[in-house]
C-alpha cells in the first residue's frame, strides 16, 4: 500500500473523570492516578497517514496537513476533555467524509509521551447506517 504521512501538534485540556474514584485508578499508592480527573493541558501530537493511489500527489501532503490543522483551528473538532482515542475517532470520521474509500492511520500522543494509534482498513468503518423496518441497523460489522 502506498501512502502519505503529515504530523501537527495542538493544545488541548482534558480530564478522565472516572479516576477520581474508581479503585483501579485512584489505588493511593506509586499507582495512583487520580490526578487525571482533573481538567490539565497537554500538547496533543498528531501523525496521520492516509492511503494514496499513485505517485504523483493524489493527496497533496501540505494542503492535507493544512487542512488537518483547521478542523481544529476552526473549532470543527475539538481536542477538550476527550481521551486520545476519542479523538481519533473523530478526527477519522472527518478524514473519512472527504477521502472515503481510502486506508487511513492516526496517531494522537499526549505531550509526545503516551497516546494511541489506530488503523483504519477500507471498508471496515462505514459511517453510514441503514434501516432494516423499524429498526437502525450500524453496518459498523467486525470493528
Amino acid at each position: 500500500m502506498r501512502s502519505i504521512w503529515v504530523t501537527f501538534s495542538k493544545e488541548g485540556i482534558h480530564k478522565y473523570p472516572a479516576a477520581l474514584d474508581d479503585p483501579l485508578l485512584a489505588t493511593g499508592d506509586e499507582y495512583d492516578v487520580s490526578f487525571l480527573g482533573y481538567a490539565h493541558r497537554h500538547i496533543f501530537h498528531f501523525k496521520v497517514w492516509i492511503e494514496v493511489f499513485h505517485d504523483d500527489r493524489d493527496i497533496e501532503f501540505i494542503q492535507f496537513k493544512r487542512w488537518l490543522e483547521k478542523l481544529y483551528n476552526e473549532a470543527t473538532l475539538q481536542l477538550n476533555f476527550k481521551s486520545c482515542e476519542m479523538i481519533a475517532e473523530d478526527l477519522y470520521l472527518a478524514i473519512a467524509k472527504r477521502y472515503s474509500g481510502r486506508f487511513v492511520r492516526i496517531s494522537v500522543a499526549e505531550d509526545n509521551e503516551n497516546g494511541c494509534e489506530i488503523d483504519y482498513p477500507v471498508h471496515s468503518r462505514p459511517i453510514k447506517t441503514y434501516q432494516e423496518g423499524n429498526v437502525d441497523i450500524d453496518t459498523n460489522e467486525g470493528c
